[in-house]
């Protein structure tokens, strides 16, 4: 990884030969997004032509292959780059990847709409199958509502993916920035992530208010939980760090998080709603305190 890095930095040649060719390549373009972001991290505005020259690849790769990945992923990086080079805090940049998240699916929804229909309707022959006897107790106006509800479910199931990429490549690329120019800077940053207070509860309002509003809203409640499964992550790498833990709680964490993701990412989340009310790390840095002043 640092060889890489070292390599993107060299100059505009290879940060240009790096951005541009990965994402002309569909399993790479995680990689065009992050080496941008070290980039723009990096040099700020001198960075602009490098990540434009990518953007121009990615359009292209759209235009030829019909896959919006590269282009979303790379233009959601770079804007999260711009917020944390801005000055603004990781938790500033984890709400702000939900606006991400909804430009991702209003132009889903937008420019490819028939290409999710199509998928849509595809999804809806295999229902009846997938669901079984359920499906056919379903009256005909359930099973209307059910199929209308494919094509919202699939937009925003994409975009939250690109969202989370979006996080993801940031994250690399301030690793990067860190490895080369400030070691350990990125974890201390990471650890520190606690979604503040007010924050927490409006993502928790939105996520339970959102479906009830309409099929429309439903994109809602996967957004807002992006930044509580990262500020839950942050919290255990943060309780790890403290309390210095072996590292394999990390790793168990990580190696069980995406076969059981559907169990370990609400209870991330609950960890950080609970920690933004609490604040588990700052309650026992201030007993670690307490009991090195030699009065505890």
């Amino acid at each position: 990884m640092r060889a890489l890095a070292e390599f993107i930095m060299r100059g505009r040649v290879q940060a240009t030969l790096v951005v541009a060719g990965s994402a002309a390549l569909p399993l790479l373009f995680w990689l065009s997004a992050a080496a941008a972001s070290l980039v723009l991290l990096r040099r700020g505005s001198n960075a602009m032509g490098v990540i434009g020259v990518g953007v121009l690849s990615a359009l292209i790769c759209w235009h030829f292959q019909q896959d919006p990945s590269a282009l979303l992923v790379l233009l959601g990086t770079c804007g999260l780059a711009l917020v944390l080079r801005a000055g603004h805090s990781w938790n500033r940049v984890l709400l702000v990847s939900m606006a991400i998240g909804l430009l991702c699916a209003v132009s889903l929804g937008t420019f490819f709409s028939p290409m999710i229909d199509g998928l849509a309707q595809e999804f809806a022959k295999v229902l009846p199958q997938a669901l079984g006897d359920v499906y056919e107790k379903l009256s005909v106006d359930q099973r209307a509502s059910l199929a209308s509800l494919i094509a919202p479910l699939m937009i925003s199931s994409i975009a939250v993916m690109f969202q989370i990429f979006s996080v993801l490549c940031l994250i690399l690329g301030r690793y990067w920035q860190a490895l080369l120019y400030n070691p350990g800077g990125f974890g201390r940053e990471f650890r520190d992530i606690r979604i503040p207070k007010g924050p927490a509860m409006l993502l928790l309002a939105f996520m339970f208010v959102g479906p009830f509003l309409g099929t429309q809203m439903l994109f809602l409640l996967p957004l807002c939980s992006v930044p509580l499964v990262f500020a839950g992550l942050a919290l255990i790498h943060g309780l790890v760090a403290q309390k210095k833990l072996a590292g394999f709680w990390l790793v168990g964490m990580y190696v069980t998080l995406l076969p059981f993701m559907h169990l370990i990412g609400p209870l991330l989340m609950v960890l950080a709603v609970v920690d933004s009310l609490i604040d588990f790390r700052g309650r026992l840095a201030s007993k670690d305190v307490d009991n090195a002043n030699g009065e505890g």
